[in-house]
């Protein structure tokens, strides 16, 4: 379960983030049929050799390097601002850490799985329903309202809204609890017409967002100061603070509150309560905590999301080619001109160059002649997120009870914290709201540890070695007895007939992840992520390494806010206009 709500969520969303984890894995029938090529095989350099050339010309106005959610929220807006975008994907799937993959009729989700704010327009809307809306795109959704969750104080089932997780508090934590998280709601809850008073849709990264955010919202801005008073403009200088010292000024000190907003703003960024921005928890909140709110999962699964974005963007002209490895960036009186590609390929960007890959990743492409050392000593120094271990199954839906629900989270010791590595679990299961993803009377099941299995256990092993496999089976143990305690007696290891077991070397390999990090372990306070802009000319980052950092909603915002930025002033308004914000 990743969240997706506010301007993150992991395992939309943050965050979250798994490849493809075994051979023979197949995007679905429904991706083929408007992708511009595909393979019904897994992805290997080799054959990528055998590709000569992709639809069109080798060139375009804006060269996109990888097929994520920020690379085709940027793609996309580009396509419908009438730009020439290509986007370069090295997967044999598009996605990024959001692809789907089919196995014996299995229908997987890689990454995220727990999404709100689909269905929402207008100013406040998610920052990805922007997009999908700039570009008439929709996704039908299921909507729901809980999830499971398993602590050491018990099992209950947690409903978003802002009355039901009240009842759950009383049994479970007691009366104080109740009182702290009512004093929560009541300080977060009104900051939220703040924090959402800026549609990510209208920033760009120059000067122009005076025009197209700041004067254009001021209005809206301003109404909600002086609604929340004085009391409330005051707090809301806390936006762009750690969220830690809106709890800590509140003086909460009940126990479990504290770890359930840990654990919160750990499913949002990677990172405890004292390391995330209080816009991005309150924002979430306010999707969580309102009246009438509900979580929300795609018909046919996370793969709908990257289906809808990839038409949005053809609609408009955009073109994507799959299994196009960028080997590196072409530099060029210090501009980025251009991509080359593994199968030697030159492929020119008449306007900019656009990395939807991790910092480390986008530096690696780069000859280290164009790159200014104090551009690459801070992205070497940006401490990163751990990586993840990810159990995939099908199996049986016989003698598994019919009210299992989609999502559930497993913390093991509150002690630990929720960062430690093999502590917290999260299970979903999709098949239960979406039953077209499994074959019938079948469920499909991801589980995962979020961003909290050490690099340094795995790094250096051979994928084929005895030690590897006896390593995948002793660290994989703490999903399977999380799913166990989930599905109950009527589940077996033995009668699965997909088991697919993802370690952060996996995650490495078909996400092209350095270190197969989740993303920039950057805590509010003490840095930030950076911006879209690099010291090369022409040369864009966007994604979960820039602002406003990890998560579906969040990598949304920073493809919008880069396309905003290659185009004029006058058509970041009338796209705006366009879609009513």
């Amino acid at each position: 379960m990743a969240l997706s709500s506010a301007l993150y969520l992991n395992p939309l969303l943050s965050s979250s983030c798994s490849g493809k984890l075994g051979a023979g894995c197949r995007s679905s029938p429904r991706l083929r049929t408007f992708l511009a090529r595909t393979s019904t095989d897994t992805y290997s350099p080799s054959k990528e050799k055998t590709i000569r050339s992709f639809p069109g010309k080798p060139e375009a106005d804006v060269v996109i390097i990888g097929s994520g959610i920020g690379g085709l929220c940027c793609a996309g807006l580009l396509a419908r601002y009438q730009q020439d975008v290509l986007v370069l994907e090295s997967h044999d799937q598009p996605g990024g850490a959001a692809h789907a993959f089919d196995i014996k009729g299995y229908k997987f989700d890689s990454g995220p799985s727990l999404f709100s704010g689909f269905q929402s327009r207008g100013l406040q809307a998610n920052p990805l329903a922007q997009v999908l809306d700039a570009l008439g795109e929709s996704i039908p959704c299921v909507n729901y309202d809980s999830w499971m969750v398993y602590v050491p104080e018990g099992e209950f089932l947690s409903r978003i809204g802002p009355t039901e997780f009240f009842k759950d508090l009383e049994k479970y934590a007691g009366p104080d609890a109740v009182q702290e998280w009512q004093k929560l709601l009541e300080a977060v809850l009104p900051l939220s017409k703040a924090a959402m008073a800026l549609p990510p849709l209208s920033v760009r990264g120059d000067l122009g967002v005076l025009s197209t955010a700041a004067a254009r919202y001021a209005p809206s801005l301003l109404k909600s100061f002086v609604q929340m008073g004085p009391q409330g403009a005051l707090g809301a200088t806390k936006l762009l603070r750690p969220f830690s010292e809106i709890v800590d000024s509140l003086d909460l000190k009940d126990p479990f509150i504290r770890n359930w907003v840990d654990l919160l703003a750990f499913l949002l960024a990677g990172v405890k309560s004292y390391g995330i921005l209080s816009a991005e928890m309150i924002y979430m909140f306010a999707e969580w905590y309102k009246p009438g709110c509900s979580l929300e999962y795609p018909l046919h699964g996370s793969g709908a999301i990257v289906e809808a974005l990839i038409r949005g963007m053809q609609k408009f002209g955009g073109r994507i080619s799959l299994q196009s490895h960028v080997e590196s960036i072409a530099i060029e009186n210090g501009r980025a001109i251009g991509v080359k590609l593994r199968s030697g390929q030159f492929i020119r960007a008449k306007k900019a160059v656009v990395s939807n890959a991790s910092m480390w990743d986008t530096l690696s492409l780069l000859p280290k002649e164009a790159v200014p050392k104090s551009y690459s000593d801070r992205v070497n120094a940006t401490p990163q997120c751990e990586s993840f271990m990810h159990l995939h199954l099908g199996f049986d839906a016989e003698g598994i009870r019919e009210d299992l629900g989609i999502h559930h989270i497993v913390v093991n010791d509150w002690d630990r914290g929720v960062d430690a590595d093999q502590n917290v679990v999260l299970i979903s299961v999709p098949s239960v709201l979406s039953p077209d993803l499994a074959p019938p009377g079948k469920h499909v099941l991801h589980a995962y540890t979020p961003g909290t299995e050490p690099y340094g256990l795995w790094e250096g092993l051979d994928r084929k070695s005895s030690e590897y496999k006896k390593l995948k089976e002793e660290r994989s143990e703490v999903m399977w007895r999380a799913v166990e305690r989930v599905l109950g007696t009527g589940f077996s290891r033995e009668k699965c007939e997909v088991k697919l077991v993802g370690t952060p070397l996996t995650h490495r390999r078909f996400l092209r992840r350095n270190r197969g990090t989740y993303g920039p372990a950057i805590q509010a306070g003490k840095d930030s992520f950076p911006g879209h802009s690099t010291p090369i000319a022409q040369l864009y980052c966007c994604g979960d390494s820039t602002f406003p950092g990890i998560g579906v909603p969040a990598v949304a915002a920073s493809g919008a806010i880069v396309a905003n930025s290659l185009v004029s002033v006058s058509k970041h308004t009338e796209l705006l206009d366009a879609v009513g914000i």
